[in-house]
């Protein structure tokens, strides 16, 4: 977690356009602008919305009417809980219960167009789980079913994560790497590092002395993983700097993966620590609970429990007691860690070490010191936290679900399956980094990291996702953001030639092609980074947009972060990546075509000819390189490209601006006059490198404009009544697009870019109306937070939990402070100079302070 400074993140939202607190709405808090974190008060504060045409969406019901936290949250604050964020309470349940997308949710045209596919595929999957007894890489057959109590993940980032529900269960687990077991373990809930902190602060309101004590009872491993046996747990005590720390340990040496697990707390003069070192987990618990009832305390024993046998569990615990005089106060602390330093992937090949190893050591000793420094650094923590959240918090022109939305989001970063490694000197090619002059020295000062695209579509890095979610990584972890396009970089050089037949096509091709982007960077259950591409649904060599979307990532890492080096380090890469690209220009007129099957991100979703999105996209990568070229000196390419852009430009207005927006594609379809929600994303990612209007104006500022007023008019407001985002595809009579599996859905992280082009474009209500209805459909209706989806339908279904686009809501913050030094950047003029004295935008200016690394 990290913990510097980031400095002011404030926007600057015109008064006009500010979204307050809705009248009367007790979810949403205004502070006093006093400056502080104290008290909060619940103030009456007239929204713009009042004055907005609302359409009515059921009012009677708070869940419908984006109210559902005033119906469930109850009046009392908490004790010190935040004001801003998502707050249930523990009695509440959500009456929408939905159902993973299935075959039968397939019309049926759509099935018949796919039954190759689905044949083929359940050929896959047998082979995958029957023969292989692997886990496959995205499970059709097995979706991972609702499940309405997800709280916020334990643990940093890379390190592993433990999941607590809502109302305090331990119920998802994340250890070995990107591979998920969703269970709850009865036995613990009596209550960068792989660590969590739970504080309790009691109070005696009473007017006689108390006694308190809080038990942290801990399972060593989920249940499921005590076939081996061997497991035990034995007391330990650590103290440093005048700080005791007192637990237990459970050590798990179940291979390929080890670990012990801590479970401790901190020891102060009014405080004692106690412990039962090993109870049955499966029992009804009476031998820990006649034990604390006696006095409040545990037995300690001491030394080391006996080994288990195979099949058996084994559990421990560990008790805080405190007295309370009258009217007294105290504080008890306690900490879980655990330490897998050494892990291997699925396919137990290759050792890798985790990233928190550099400050702990690789030996697997390390629990005790991770508690220790936990609970005595964890206020630190929380002031730096704090620092680095309240310039938005304390924003009183953003709304509240906002606030809540951009920070909770972050819990992908830790929770998607995410591994961040050291990276061993011997394990770089020298061959292929030869040119890259800093790709050493970036992976090995900062290490590898990979997320998955969903924690139920199990591939690292999936790329052309990663181009939404990217924002969130390159405005928090820079580096963590270079270092992933330096493993991308890498793997775009190599090749795979090893034939495999692709599931939707039936077509036999190499697996991965060299000077092509790779879809993703690998399987958990494989060897990511050393086999890529564990996406087999279609061939990505010849997708459209995967080439597009690295060369306008590296612009715009380039144009945040200021960084030359890691520019003339990925302007090669970038030069052979457009170079595979243009063979897609068939007929030379600067625009690309699509090849009449879903060739991007989009993979359900048919594409012909030149395309809003894709097309968009090839004019953004042509003007990018146009950018890069000239900073890299290189006049011929800049002819080159600029030549490419002009004619691009022309074809690209006469084939699909249709004077309201422009068309999904330029194929006779009836469908191809679809208003898709993502036709701008060329002009989302000019507009976030500084580009896009004024000499770089690629697409038509008007068109662009009216296309953002249409998708809000039809794709928006015309569907659900306008309450649950931006639907992929509409008709334009106002009728969603249901030609393909994914036009008539919603796909939030896209729904979060929309939001993001429309703030860039001076829309910053309809922006924020998209937005919002996202997030009170996921968080407050359906029941996932901390799952968010990649899709969901008006009705009946959602798709893929827990997914990695919806990180792109850190793209609207981005808008927003860029529009806020825009205007910073307004010529003042004083009259008769025409001298301009205000500050000028630049591009590192924009993450100034930025990150919490």
């Amino acid at each position: 977690m990290g913990t510097q400074d980031p400095g002011n993140m404030g926007t600057g939202v015109p008064a006009s356009e500010q979204i307050s607190c809705a009248k009367e709405d007790p979810q949403v808090y205004c502070p006093e602008e006093t400056g502080g974190t104290k008290d909060v008060q619940v103030t009456d504060c007239k929204s713009p919305e009042d004055s907005r045409p609302q359409k009515e969406t059921g009012c009677c019901n708070p869940e419908d009417s984006g109210q559902l936290m005033a119906s469930y949250e109850g009046k009392a604050m908490g004790y010190q809980v935040p004001p801003f964020g998502w707050r249930i309470c523990l009695a509440h349940e959500f009456t929408e219960k939905r159902k993973p997308f299935q075959a039968n949710n397939v019309s049926l045209s759509n099935m018949i167009k796919h039954i190759g596919m689905g044949l083929r595929y359940l050929q896959w999957w047998y082979r995958k789980t029957q023969v292989e007894k692997k886990t496959p890489f995205i499970d059709m057959i097995n979706s991972v079913p609702l499940r309405q109590i997800y709280g916020c993940p334990l643990g940093g980032i890379g390190g592993g994560t433990i999941t607590r529900g809502w109302r305090g269960q331990f119920c998802r687990w994340q250890l070995n790497p990107g591979m998920y077991q969703h269970r709850t373990v009865i036995a613990d809930q009596d209550s960068s590092l792989p660590v969590g902190v739970f504080v309790w602060d009691v109070e005696n309101e009473g007017d006689e002395a108390l006694d308190v004590s809080i038990m942290f009872s801990m399972r060593n491993g989920l249940g499921g993983d005590d076939a081996p046996g061997g497991l035990w747990n034995e007391p330990f005590c650590l103290e440093r700097g005048g700080e005791t720390v007192q637990g237990l340990l459970l050590h798990h040496p179940t291979l390929p993966n080890p670990y012990t697990m801590a479970v401790a707390a901190r020891v102060t003069a009014d405080t004692t620590v106690t412990h039962i070192t090993a109870f049955d987990p499966d029992s009804t618990g009476q031998q820990v609970w006649q034990d604390l009832l006696q006095d409040g305390q545990l037995d300690s024993p001491t030394g080391q429990s006996t080994p288990t046998q195979k099949g058996v569990g084994i559990a421990g615990a560990v008790c805080v007691s405190s007295k309370l005089q009258p009217r007294g106060q105290c504080r008890l602390e306690f900490s879980l860690a655990w330490d897998m330093p050494r892990i291997m992937f699925g396919a137990k090949g290759q050792v890798h070490y985790r990233r928190y190893t550099r400050f702990f050591g690789q030996d697997g000793d390390a629990a005790p010191t991770l508690s220790h420094y936990a609970l005595c650094q964890y206020p630190e923590w929380e002031e730096r936290i704090s620092a680095w959240q309240s310039p938005v918090l304390d924003d009183r022109s953003l709304p509240a679900w906002y606030k809540s939305a951009l920070f909770n989001e972050l819990y992908f970063l830790a929770d998607g399956g995410t591994v961040w490694l050291e990276v061993l000197e011997d394990s770089l090619p020298e061959e292929l980094g030869r040119n890259m002059c800093h790709l050493r020295p970036t992976l090995r000062e900062y290490g590898r990291f990979g997320y998955l695209e969903g924690q139920e579509y199990r591939m690292y890095n999936t790329y052309d996702v990663h181009f939404y979610a990217s924002f969130a990584l390159i405005m928090l972890w820079p580096k963590l953001e270079l270092s992933l396009q330096y493993d991308m970089a890498l793997a775009t050089l190599r090749e795979d030639l090893t034939r495999r037949r692709y599931l939707m096509s039936g077509v036999m091709a190499p697996v991965k092609r060299r000077n092509v982007i790779p879809h993703d960077i690998g399987d958990p259950d494989d060897e990511p980074w050393l086999r890529v591409n564990a996406y087999l649904i279609h061939d990505t060599a010849d997708w459209k947009d995967l080439n597009l979307k690295f060369v306008l990532q590296v612009y715009r890492d380039y144009y945040l972060t200021g960084d030359q080096n890691f520019l003339k380090d990925m302007w090669p890469v970038c030069l052979a990546v457009m170079e595979s690209e243009m063979k897609f220009d068939k007929d030379h007129d600067g625009l690309i075509e699509n090849g009449g099957y879903a060739d991007q991100t989009y993979d359900g979703w048919v594409t012909t000819g030149p395309s809003a999105y894709c097309g968009g996209l090839w004019l953004a990568a042509v003007a990018v390189m146009v950018q890069m070229a000239a900073l890299c000196g290189a006049q011929d390419i800049q002819d080159k490209f600029s030549s490419i852009l002009s004619r691009g430009q022309e074809a690209y207005e006469r084939l699909l601006w249709n004077g309201r927006y422009y068309n999904y594609d330029s194929s006779s379809r009836p469908q191809s006059r679809s208003v898709m929600s993502d036709q701008c994303a060329g002009q989302w990612f000019l507009k976030a490198c500084g580009l896009g209007e004024g000499d770089t104006e690629v697409f038509p500022t008007p068109h662009v404009v009216r296309a953002l007023q249409t998708i809000f008019e039809l794709n928006v407001q015309a569907f659900a009544g306008g309450a649950m985002g931006a639907v992929n595809g509409m008709q334009p009579h106002g009728v969603p697009d249901k030609s393909s599996v994914q036009s008539d859905e919603v796909w939030v992280g896209v729904v979060y870019g929309l939001a993001a082009t429309m703030i860039q474009e001076g829309l910053t209500w309809e922006g924020f109306q998209t937005a919002e209805g996202c997030y009170r459909t996921v968080w407050e209706r359906l029941g996932l937070a901390f799952q968010t989806p990649e899709a969901y339908c008006q009705q009946r279904v959602f798709r893929s939990l827990a997914y990695m686009r919806p990180l792109s809501i850190w793209a609207m913050q981005l808008a927003l402070q860029q529009q806020q030094h825009k205007k910073a950047s307004w010529p003042k003029v004083e009259q008769g100079t025409g001298l301009r004295t205000g500050p000028m935008f630049g591009p590192k200016e924009a993450m100034a302070n930025l990150s919490p690394e």
